[in-house]
C-alpha cells in the first residue's frame, strides 16, 4: 500500500468520500470549506487504486489538528488500512510540531480510534442524525 500527502484536494478524495458517506451512508453535507485548506491523505493498493482518504486540518477553536473523512471503501475494510492512514496522519502532524490530533467519530467507529490510542473527550452530538464523539491522541 502507498500513502500519498496532497495539499490540494484531489479527485479521487471526492471520490472515496461520495461513495462511503453519501451513497454508502446516506450524508448529504459531505463536503465543505475545509476540503480546500485541509491536506489529504489517499491510500492506494497495489493497483495504484485509490482506496481510503482522510484529510487533517488545523482548528484554532480546538488547539489542534483535527482528522476528518476518514473513508475506505467496503472492500479494503478489516485489512488495517483505516489504521495505515490514522498513523499516516499522526507522522504528518507530528512532523508539523502537532502535540495531539483530534477527531469526531462516529459512534460506530470509536472502538476501532480506541485501539489506536484516541479516547472519547466529549458526550455525544448529533450530525446529519448520527451519533459523533469527540476523540483525541496526544503524542
Amino acid at each position: 500500500m502507498e500513502i500519498l500527502i496532497y495539499e490540494g484536494f484531489p479527485d479521487c478524495a471526492g471520490k472515496i468520500r461520495k461513495q462511503v458517506f453519501e451513497d454508502e451512508q446516506g450524508f448529504q453535507n459531505e463536503f465543505d470549506e475545509k476540503d480546500e485548506t485541509a491536506t489529504h491523505i489517499v491510500a492506494f493498493d497495489e493497483n495504484k487504486t485509490p482506496v481510503a482518504t482522510c484529510r487533517v486540518f488545523w482548528d484554532g477553536e480546538r488547539d489542534s489538528h483535527v482528522l476528518g473523512r476518514l473513508a475506505v471503501l467496503k472492500e479494503y475494510r478489516g485489512r488495517n488500512t483505516g489504521s495505515a492512514l490514522v498513523g499516516r496522519a499522526e507522522q504528518y502532524v507530528c512532523g508539523k510540531g502537532g502535540k495531539c490530533l483530534a477527531l469526531h467519530a462516529q459512534c460506530q467507529a470509536a472502538a476501532f480510534y480506541r485501539r489506536l490510542g484516541y479516547t472519547e473527550c466529549s458526550g455525544i452530538e448529533s450530525e446529519e442524525g448520527c451519533p459523533h464523539v469527540w476523540m483525541r491522541k496526544d503524542f
